[in-house]
């Protein structure tokens, strides 16, 4: 299975500006721009798409953890923050808020399949920095 995406840029990096193009069609030419990834400008970046993927991989891993327990989840929700460091151009961190409703999941198991999601979700494999989790069964 291959997915795909394409990025085109016009201009310098700090007054250029681009658009991105997702193959579903979902970001068709999203525009993205130095002041909306290091500034407070209109249009995605990079890392909010990283945080996007990161949140959705890791929920749904999530949900197939707790579903081999024979448990159906009611309702899990991720909030990805993606720490950039701008001055040294590197992603320092990912924190992952989670929150997860599932009755009959014990705490100790809930936890357990946390740390499967995190360490086994396919965007966690790839990405090269620390990742922690605060997670809350509710």
């Amino acid at each position: 299975m291959k997915r795909n995406a394409t990025a085109v840029w016009n201009g310098t990096g700090k007054d250029g500006k681009g658009t991105l193009t997702t193959q579903s069609g979902t970001l068709n030419q999203t525009q993205y721009s130095f002041k909306s990834r290091f500034e407070e400008g209109v249009g995605t970046n990079p890392e909010e798409l990283v945080a996007a993927a990161h949140a959705g991989c890791f929920t749904m891993k999530l949900s197939f953890n707790i579903s081999a327990e024979n448990i159906t989840p009611e309702e899990l929700t991720t909030k990805a923050i993606v720490n950039l460091n701008p001055e040294k151009g590197e992603i320092v961190d990912i924190h992952l808020e989670v929150k997860v409703k599932a009755e009959g999941l014990s705490k100790e198991k809930f936890d357990e399949l946390v740390a499967d999601a995190k360490a086994n979700c396919p965007i966690s494999k790839l990405l090269n920095t620390t990742i922690t989790i605060e997670a809350e069964l509710l």
